[in-house]
Order: C-alpha cells, then structure tokens, then sequence
C-alpha cells in the first residue's frame, strides 16, 4: 500500500487534498535537501536528488511523486536555490535552460515511471525495487542527454560528459533505495498491524 493511500483512508475529500498539498511540499524540500546533499564521489561528486526523486515515486505513487517533483521545478524556476549548484551557477528560467534543462525535465518521468512501479507493488521486494530504481535512473538520461547534445553540440561526447561519469552513482543510489525502501514497508506494515 503506498503512502497516500495510507494517509488517504477514512478521510473527508478537502482533507485529502490539503494532507497531499502538504505532502508534495514537503516531498520538495526533500528533494532539494538531496540536490545540496554532495558526497565525494567517484569520477564525480554525487548528489542524493535522485535518489529522493525516485524514493518518493517508490513511497507516494505517480500522482505525488510528480506533483512533488513539478513544484520542486516551479520553486526553480521562480529562483528560489532549489537545484544543484545554486545559486553560484545561476537561477531560475535561466539556468532551467542551460545543460541540464533535460534532466530537470527527466525528474517529473523517473518520479511517474518509480511511482507506477510501486503501484504495481514493485517496491516492496529489494529486487524488483532495484529493477524499478535502475529504469526511472536510466529514463532521466533520454531527455537529459538530448538537452545536453542540442546545447553543446552533437560533435562533443555527450556521453562522456552527461552519462559515463554519473552510472556508478546512479547504481549505489539503486541499490540504496532498493534496500531502504522494502525496509520502510515492511517497518509500516509492522506499525499499521
């Protein structure tokens, strides 16, 4: 069962609607906590807002999960320092458009696919978990590397530069949420029995 429809059961419809509007604001304060959480890492550093993007697909579901990731965004582009490196790279529209406008764009896809996943009940087995973390991580890079390729050029790598050095992060950060997430379920199921 996913996390709104535990908060959802036996409550008035405006309840409902204001318990998920509270709920997506906080899922976007997580995710930019997890975009200004840096970890030394190998080739490059690594940032946890994926791994929050797609944990909060795996917890709330598609609906949620998406609408938590769109504010997050509307936040961005109304220039608050919610992305990775800001302010210091720039705010706003502005840096929304820059070479990592298409992985922006690919967070609302990995948190709809992460969260339809969980709704098929992929997120309470470690291994389909991991499956379901590894996919919404590969389906960020489409849009992101297409962005990145029309920005630079399609005469640079692109893969060089916008997927290689982040592949071994984005597999510890599955591997994470595979064993954090079925780990949380089966602590809930506990609590709610």
């Amino acid at each position: 069962m996913l996390l709104n429809e535990l908060l959802a059961t036996n409550r008035k419809p405006k309840t409902k609607y204001l318990t998920n509007v509270g709920i997506a604001v906080l899922a976007s304060f997580l995710i930019t906590v997890g975009a200004k959480l840096s970890v030394p890492f190998y080739p490059v550093p690594m940032t946890m807002q994926t791994f929050a993007i797609i944990g909060l697909g795996l917890v709330l579901g598609p609906k949620l999960a998406v609408s938590a990731v769109l504010l997050y965004l509307a936040q961005g582009a109304f220039g608050m320092p919610v992305f990775s490196g800001t302010p210091e790279k720039g705010i706003g529209i502005a840096y929304m458009v820059g070479p990592t406008g298409g992985y922006l764009f690919g967070f609302i896809l990995a948190a709809g696919l992460a969260g339809t996943l969980a709704q098929r009940g992929w997120e309470k087995s470690v291994v389909t978990a991991f499956i379901a973390a590894v996919l919404s991580s590969a389906i960020i890079y489409v849009p992101g590397l297409l962005w990145l390729g029309a920005i630079v050029g399609w005469d640079k790598p692109v893969l060089a530069f916008g997927m290689y050095p982040f592949l071994l992060a984005d597999l510890l950060k599955a591997g994470l949420a595979a064993m954090f997430f079925p780990a949380m379920w089966k602590f809930i199921s506990r609590e709610d029995a």
